[in-house]
């Protein structure tokens, strides 16, 4: 199995092109344009300067494809795995959760799950390691590292009403 060609070329005013050639020998490129957003292109198998497809894609669009092409694609809420059984999840919390305006303690989090609640997100602010007496809100997003089972259970619990 040979490996993918790569290459990639400054575009001066515009971004940089990356370029693809796949072992099937079909050529596929990526505009990054310097806004943010992308233009994906696919050329003809036959002739490989005629664009069969080209499709404009916002910073978010394209963030979701990359999302979904990747290996340990599971859930959008997903942040990373490893070999060894663990996985990074994002878990909202809901306005109307049970949990809105308790403590992280009453939780029984590690207790119950053995998941690691390593950061907290509200608004535009990132609270690392919050202890058991810091107060949930509803909107936070937590930052939560376990197993696949672990991290199932949390969210299962902070989804309480």
């Amino acid at each position: 199995m040979s490996v993918a060609r790569t290459s990639r070329t400054p575009l001066p005013g515009i971004g940089v092109r990356y370029d693809l050639t796949t072992r099937e020998h079909r050529h596929l490129s990526v505009v990054a344009h310097r806004d943010g957003s992308r233009t994906l292109s696919a050329y003809q198998r036959d002739d490989p300067d005629a664009c069969a497809l080209s499709v404009h894609l916002t910073g978010q669009e394209a963030e979701a494809l990359v999302d979904a092409l990747k290996p340990t694609h599971h859930s959008p809420t997903l942040l990373s795995t490893t070999e060894l059984g663990l996985v990074a999840e994002r878990i909202e919390l809901s306005g109307t959760s049970h949990w809105n305006g308790r403590l992280l303690g009453e939780t029984r989090m590690r207790t119950e799950t053995g998941v690691s609640i390593v950061a907290v997100l509200r608004r535009a602010e990132a609270i690392p390691s919050p202890g058991p007496g810091f107060r949930l809100a509803g909107g936070d997003t937590l930052i939560v590292i376990g197993t696949r089972e672990g991290v199932d259970a949390a969210a299962a619990i902070l989804g309480r009403e």
